[in-house]
């Protein structure tokens, strides 16, 4: 018979050639099918305290409830709107516990992929840390950035060349640790085995326009590994000026066995 598909994350993260240290956090949950993106906000107290917070719950969250995930696969998106708001709940019961971190906040991109009955992703996300899907050599952005300067792009009021530069264009809208009830934004997409799906900070985005995302992409032969290496480094060869985590997600060769 058929192995059904298995999807595995790569990732990696690092600090940067500018930042003293590192606030963003990544959770590669292979074994759950949970690939998770945190990039604690900048400029705000303890936003690497929030990001490893947010990742820990979901996290914990995310095993406890693989196997029902599993059996249930047509409630993909109250699996990841769950994991977003357990982690959400977190951060601002510490915010209420310790005034010290009043005011923390953090990203939050998770993907997971279902398998039946056809492979579907399913993304849940606030801030701007992104979800990409690569596919054939085409980049194509599955979330939205909740940011000030995109707000005023939908508006029609900024085009996206002078959003790109515009100095507030980091500014969030949304995230968490923003309010006790932040809901995310959800995205379900087909996706297909020749796919890979990238997941990163904008530690990445604020050095890689997505066109030159794409062609690092085309020369990485198909390997997550690869991708995943070759986009981090070229983030840091070209200032490095963030954090920056990247998760590259791509479905396994599927193999034939006897019963």
């Amino acid at each position: 018979m058929t192995n059904p598909q298995r999807w595995t994350g790569i990732g990696r993260t690092e600090t940067g050639h500018v930042r003293a240290s590192n606030q963003d956090a990544l959770a590669l949950l292979n074994d759950c099918g949970v690939w998770i993106v945190a990039d604690g906000m900048g400029g705000h107290p303890a936003g690497d305290v929030a990001a490893q917070t947010a990742v820990a719950v979901a996290t914990e969250r995310a095993r406890e409830r693989a196997s029902w995930l599993h059996t249930h696969p047509d409630s993909a998106a109250e699996f990841v709107t769950n994991l977003v708001t357990s982690a959400n709940r977190r951060i601002h019961d510490l915010m209420l516990e310790k005034p010290s971190l009043r005011g923390m906040g953090t990203t939050f991109v998770a993907l997971t992929i279902t398998m039946t009955p056809i492979p579907v992703a399913h993304i849940a996300h606030l801030g701007d840390s992104r979800a990409y899907r690569y596919r054939a050599g085409q980049l194509t952005q599955l979330t939205r950035d909740h940011t000030l300067v995109q707000q005023l792009v939908q508006r029609g009021l900024i085009d996206e060349a002078t959003a790109h530069v515009h100095p507030e264009r980091h500014v969030l809208t949304n995230g968490l640790g923003m309010g006790a009830d932040m809901e995310p934004e959800l995205t379900s997409i087909p996706v297909i085995p020749q796919d890979m799906i990238v997941l990163c900070s904008d530690g990445l985005t604020k050095m890689l326009e997505d066109a030159a995302i794409a062609s690092v992409l085309s020369c990485a032969n198909d390997d997550p590994r690869q991708a995943c290496h070759n986009l981090i480094e070229e983030a840091l060869k070209r200032g490095g000026e963030d954090n920056v985590t990247v998760i590259v997600v791509a479905a396994e060769a599927s193999a034939d066995t006897a019963d």
